[in-house]
């Protein structure tokens, strides 16, 4: 049975200094020993959500309880969470044996039990051996691991984590991304994880929270959250992807999206909840092929290739429909159409209809 770890009740969070709603009646429950994302752009509330959780805001309304226990009003020194900030806030005065034992000295842990945890810790975030050496004499990567093995030395039911790897360059943060996952699943600690960058969302968490000015707008597994998004901000926000924006029309027993800016006739497989409402239909660059046929039962929309971008794996290519309409497709390099293969200006955009996502 899956134990609700952090759950959040109709949780609001204004400021009265500008008047604004960071937090917009939010619900949400984390489970235990999930690694949960919280992601979205800047000034979304993710932080502020966070910041609540920690104790370091008040909220203006709604409840927070954690493990069971209503936590609302109490202060964040005697929440059971500890958090990993994006500066590492290491004490540059102490080594790195004294960062992390700080808080196991905080509650008077035997000086025989402080050493045992300390060298556990540091054997477990792969820094056996530092112990004697200061913060200032270790490399980004290496201090975070240290702000992350203080933060769990003392056992916490969660562990907060404010965008704690976007101080590091590109193949570090890549790295540290894989070794946090697995340091979570080692411990079995409730991660609640901040983040703007969606590669890390995708790569590390268990589910996601995608929110955008203050409400949340899905909640899901990674694969759902990319393949299966809910609204348009959020097929838009994780990934690339084209949106065809128009009317249902039904023809030959089939359904299909009238493109409102080409007049382009696209199949669809979903049924939308209403027939006359306008809708979104998402289909990311990857899925779609280009071809000089189009197979039974596939989308097939004429086009023009504009521009092709080598992007290292993949091609992009920019295509242009006869009406004018761009979108743009991704192919892995070794499968990528030629053009030298037909003799005609067009060629066929072409996709599986249940890969696109109709929305309202």
């Amino acid at each position: 049975m899956i134990e609700v770890m952090v759950q959040l009740k109709n949780v609001s969070k204004k400021f009265l200094e500008n008047n604004s709603l960071a937090v917009d009646k939010v619900s949400l429950e984390i489970n235990k020993g999930e690694f949960l994302t919280i992601l979205g752009p800047s000034g979304c509330g993710k932080t502020t959500t966070l910041r609540m959780i920690a104790g370091f805001e008040d909220q203006s309304d709604g409840l927070i309880f954690i493990d069971g226990e209503e936590i609302s009003k109490m202060p964040a020194y005697k929440r059971c969470v500890n958090t990993v900030f994006q500066s590492y806030a290491l004490f540059p005065h102490m080594n790195i044996f004294e960062n992390v034992a700080f808080g196991l000295k905080v509650k008077n842990v035997p000086e025989s039990q402080i050493k045992e945890r300390v060298t556990e810790m540091l054997k477990m975030v792969q820094l056996e051996g530092y112990e004697n050496r200061m913060p200032s004499e270790l490399s980004g990567g290496q201090k975070q691991r240290v702000a992350i093995a203080r933060a769990v030395i003392n056992n916490p039911k969660v562990l907060l984590l404010d965008e704690p790897l976007g101080a590091l360059d590109l193949k570090l943060r890549k790295q540290m991304q894989l070794e946090l996952k697995q340091l979570q699943r080692k411990l079995g600690i409730t991660f609640i994880y901040v983040t703007h960058d969606q590669e890390e969302a995708l790569t590390m968490s268990d589910r996601i929270v995608v929110m955008n000015k203050g409400v949340i707008e899905h909640v899901g597994t990674p694969a759902d959250i990319y393949e299966r998004p809910k609204t348009k901000f959020v097929a838009n926000f994780i990934g690339e992807t084209n949106l065809f924006e128009g009317k249902i029309l039904e023809k030959d027993n089939n359904k299909y999206l009238l493109d409102e800016d080409d007049g382009e006739e696209i199949l669809i497989t979903e049924s939308p909840t209403s027939m006359t409402q306008e809708v979104c239909l998402a289909i990311r660059p990857e899925r779609i092929k280009l071809s000089n046929n189009v197979d039974n039962g596939m989308v097939g929309i004429r086009v023009s290739v504009k521009e092709r971008i080598y992007n290292g794996s993949v091609i992009k290519t920019v295509v242009v429909t006869q009406n004018g309409r761009e979108f743009v497709v991704s192919e892995p390099i070794s499968d990528v159409y030629s053009l030298d293969n037909h003799n005609e200006n067009y060629v066929f955009a072409t996709w599986n209809p249940k890969h696109a996502v109709v929305m309202h």
